[in-house]
């Protein structure tokens, strides 16, 4: 065996072996490569875009959490006015209703003082017509006695 036909040899096969793996092993596993290394993009791609989102949905979720407590907020300031309103209107109408009773017990209380007028004068007038009967001893005229006592109650 010559060395020099080994090695030629040898470099022949070898030659081969690569122009084979070249043509046909080389292609396939730059191919394979190429979709990892895509797919790899891809995926960091999707968790970017994922990352994005959830920090944008975090934000929106903080706004509208924000938003509803500003709602919220307004809704009890509105009812507690509304309540307020309510109190003040019910302390008016009672505030009415009592000067409304006031005024009514003023006026029956007039009323009951007239009427207590109006018996004491005609007490008076028949005390003074006895009175008067008894001095002069002697019956005055009834339609007399009634224009009499007309002109005292006025004059009283």
């Amino acid at each position: 065996m010559n060395l020099n036909a080994t090695i030629l040899g040898q470099s022949i096969a070898f030659a081969v072996f690569v122009w084979f793996c070249l043509k046909y092993v080389w292609p396939p596993v730059i191919q394979a490569l190429t979709e990892r290394q895509k797919k790899i993009a891809e995926g960091l791609e999707a968790a970017e875009r994922a990352q994005r989102d959830l920090s944008l949905a975090q934000n929106k979720a903080a706004d509208d959490l924000k938003e509803a407590k500003v709602k919220s907020a307004e809704i009890i300031d509105m009812a507690n006015k509304r309540a307020n309103q309510i109190v003040e209107d019910a302390k008016d109408k009672a505030r009415e209703e009592g000067q409304r009773l006031i005024a009514s017990a003023k006026s029956e209380i007039e009323m009951e003082v007239q009427r207590a007028k109006e018996e004491l004068r005609a007490q008076v007038a028949a005390i003074a017509v006895a009175g008067a009967e008894k001095i002069l001893e002697n019956s005055v005229d009834q339609a007399a006695n009634e224009e009499l006592v007309k002109k005292l109650a006025s004059e009283l």
